[in-house]
């Protein structure tokens, strides 16, 4: 069976990167840009950054800034409908996942109308055709989004979140920029921050790993092992490391898949909304004991990438735990809550785990799992 890798065309690395927009828009012969971003960032001039880039240039755009931080189905129609009014020809998406998976999901319905309810885009949904084209601009360190085939979008009705894959929707162009990223305040790059370790934790040891996506995800937990703290106190070179990171853990995991720390995740953001990073870092440690017997000697390579000395000494059993250890140090020392007691109810719990069980993450678990096995997990950690 052959493995399959999927890019951007583009990308654009380190701070001033969004100065490239117009060259690439102008070279591709686009005319107007449908902008997609979030309220808040447009109420606190992070967006205005690009506005003014486009607007120095005489560039044509239109803004949609109708998304709610765990986007629906309602967002994502709005929108279509917007872009059709608009005359635009190419999408913008200034934010976090929130502003990129609603981009993803209206570029791809406007180039396949049949998939307009939304609903039934979720899973690996036949599109026929590629997205209008995607430049994505991420304004936070984490879901590495403007890199994945994947995208997230809530079912309010049943609330749930549905998980999209679609090699169609990845944006043609990323402009990384780390100063775009400077104004996120400190629990935001905390949260965005472990969403990113968990994709590099959780994507080398998916049940579809492999070597090239090894190599991403080692390399990944490295750099943001060493760079998240600084991140958090603002550093420039926290941040820097910190957008790079994300993003070549990205690289990895939307060709692989997850597993069960997001499936548990998803249904804390569409039940409470919780934010998705603080979920995935709360329930990451657990996750990884309960996977340890199924991964190998992956926790030791997991170790020694975020700086735990003399890993080669150690049993198996002791490198596993200085693995889990050192996610544990690291998500303490950027503020996560240790626990979900102030998150979950406990007579959520059958919903939550039949919502995880369900998830399209789940199946990429490095260990064979059950409804009774992730009711226990979330109950382990209330």
């Amino acid at each position: 069976m052959a493995n399959r890798f999927v890019l951007n065309e583009t990308s654009y690395h380190g701070a001033g990167a969004v100065k490239e927009i117009v060259p690439e828009a102008k070279g591709r012969g686009f005319q107007k840009a449908f902008v997609c971003s979030d309220p808040d960032l447009v109420k606190f001039g992070v967006t205005k950054k690009v506005l003014d880039i486009l607007e120095g240039e005489k560039m044509e755009y239109e803004l949609y800034s109708e998304i709610k931080p765990n986007p629906t189905v309602e967002n994502v129609q709005t929108g279509v409908a917007a872009f059709k009014k608009s005359g635009a020809d190419y999408l913008i998406a200034i934010g976090g996942g929130s502003s990129m998976d609603t981009a993803k999901a209206i570029g791809i319905i406007i180039n396949n109308p049949e998939f307009e309810d939304v609903i039934s885009l979720e899973g690996v949904a036949p599109t026929k055709n590629k997205s209008v084209p995607i430049f994505a601009v991420p304004t936070t360190a984490g879901t590495a989004a403007e890199v994945t085939i994947n995208y997230v979008i809530t079912d309010a009705a049943k609330n749930r979140k549905m998980v999209c894959v679609d090699p169609k929707d990845i944006p043609v162009v990323a402009f990384v920029d780390s100063e775009m990223m400077a104004t996120m305040p400190k629990g935001l790059t905390a949260a965005t921050g472990m969403d990113a370790l968990t994709h590099a934790i959780e994507g080398y040891i998916t049940a579809g790993a492999w070597e090239l996506s090894d190599m991403f995800h080692l390399k990944a937990i490295e750099i943001i092992s060493r760079s998240l703290r600084g991140a958090v106190d603002n550093t420039p070179e926290g941040r820097e490391d910190m957008a790079l990171g994300q993003y070549v853990a990205g690289m990895g995991f939307s060709n692989v898949g997850l597993g069960i720390v997001h499936s548990m995740a998803h249904p804390l953001g569409a039940l409470y909304d919780t934010p998705h990073g603080v979920a995935n870092a709360i329930i990451l440690p657990t996750v990884m004991e309960y996977n340890a017997d199924a991964t190998g000697e992956k926790y030791r390579e997991i170790a020694r990438a975020m700086g735990v000395q003399g890993v080669d000494n150690m049993s198996q059993e002791e490198y596993r735990k200085a693995a889990i250890d050192a996610v544990k140090k690291l998500s303490q020392d950027v503020g996560i809550p240790e626990n979900l007691k102030e998150i979950v109810k406990r007579e959520d719990i059958p919903f939550l785990a039949q919502s995880a069980y369900d998830d399209a993450c789940r199946p990429g678990n490095p260990k064979e799992t059950s409804v009774e096995d992730i009711t226990k997990l979330y109950e382990s950690l209330i």
